[in-house]
């Protein structure tokens, strides 16, 4: 019984450390796109509501200022908006350009959904 006892205290030391991974949703604007106004007319106001918004909470940041400290890029920003996906502050994927409401939550769901599985597997 020690030895199950053992394993099942390993799984949960496990997914508590998958569980930490800090996951948000990097949107780089800039003032005047208006890209980044109709993504705010068709999404921001529910986005938070979302699982999509609840497992990585959205982070703006101006593409014309400095960027915040602890955020790794894959390759620098040059449209707005970029839509980066990020897990403990290093780039996993990315979306350049708003495509659209329907279009914009099924890529989104899919790179949430291969970031779990990649912080699962690893």
């Amino acid at each position: 019984m020690t030895g199950l006892r053992t394993t099942i205290a390993a799984i949960f030391v496990c997914l508590a450390g998958i569980a930490q991974a800090e996951m948000q949703l990097v949107m780089a604007e800039e003032a005047g796109c208006v890209w980044c106004a109709r993504w705010d007319r068709e999404i921001s106001e529910i986005y938070p509501k979302t699982s999509e918004g609840k497992s990585a909470p959205l982070h703006r940041v101006n593409i014309r200022e400095p960027l915040p400290k602890g955020l790794k890029f894959a390759r620098s920003l040059h449209y707005t908006p970029t839509f980066v996906l990020m897990v403990d502050g290093k780039e996993v994927n990315r979306i350049e350009g708003y495509p659209g409401e329907d279009f914009f939550w099924g890529l989104l769901a899919q790179m949430i959904s291969a970031a779990n599985d990649v912080a699962t597997s690893g």
